[in-house]
């Protein structure tokens, strides 16, 4: 009943992983104009996604633009995107295997073992998504937002900080390792405490075999 518990916790995170993997791609705020310096323009605050720019007055209004063409972006722009929807498919991916050898589903309920390893296989392509995919596009974007803070050559109201799209991609994935680490580390568990039937005690005495 623990390890039951211990998977529904796992894919629970896993799928709150996925949730903000989506959010993440769809936010709009993946970099926004930094206050840092003089000669600073307060009155409207600039955005960047990986799908449209945005632009926010003091008064409250908020005027987007989608970008106009794929090939004009920056490479860490598509890069960015690719990845992050490598990582939400694959995420979505993970929770159907998942689900399959959950131990609160039926299916597969006949054969324990392959149930087992099907739910550790859901727990690592989680773990694929998010660390291999999300991870990479969320430090790869931000290490150039940094990259261009600190050049001397970047002019001070052309200077970016992190957005909050990169904070919700970096705790999504955190969510979505940790989940599926869980499931591989339960299946892992349960696959070495695995026990055998003892011998049978008449095999076991002399001169128990009589004619």
């Amino acid at each position: 009943m623990a390890n039951a518990g211990l998977q529904l916790l796992g894919y629970t995170l896993a799928s709150l992983g996925l949730l903000g993997l989506i959010a993440s791609t769809a936010m709009p705020e993946w970099k926004m104009s930094s206050y840092a310096g003089d000669n600073i323009i307060t009155a409207q605050a600039m955005y960047e996604g990986l799908w449209q720019s945005c632009v926010s007055q003091s008064t409250g209004q908020i005027q987007c633009k989608t970008y106009d063409s794929l090939l004009q972006l920056p490479g860490e722009v598509q890069g960015a995107r690719a990845l992050m929807i490598l990582a939400a498919f694959l995420c979505g991916i993970g929770l159907l295997v998942t689900a399959v050898g959950m131990k609160c589903t039926t299916c597969l309920s006949d054969n324990t073992e392959l149930k087992n390893k099907v739910a550790m296989a859901g727990g690592v392509l989680f773990i694929i998504a998010d660390k291999v995919c999300a991870l990479s596009a969320t430090s790869w974007y931000g290490e150039n937002i940094r990259r261009k803070f600190f050049d001397p050559f970047t002019p001070t109201n052309s200077r970016f900080e992190f957005g909050k799209a990169l904070y919700v991609g970096w705790g999504a994935s955190a969510l979505a390792v940790i989940g599926g680490s869980m499931l591989c580390c339960n299946c892992s568990s349960k696959a070495a405490g695995k026990s055998y039937p003892p011998p049978s005690r008449a095999a076991g005495r002399p001169g128990t075999d009589r004619v």
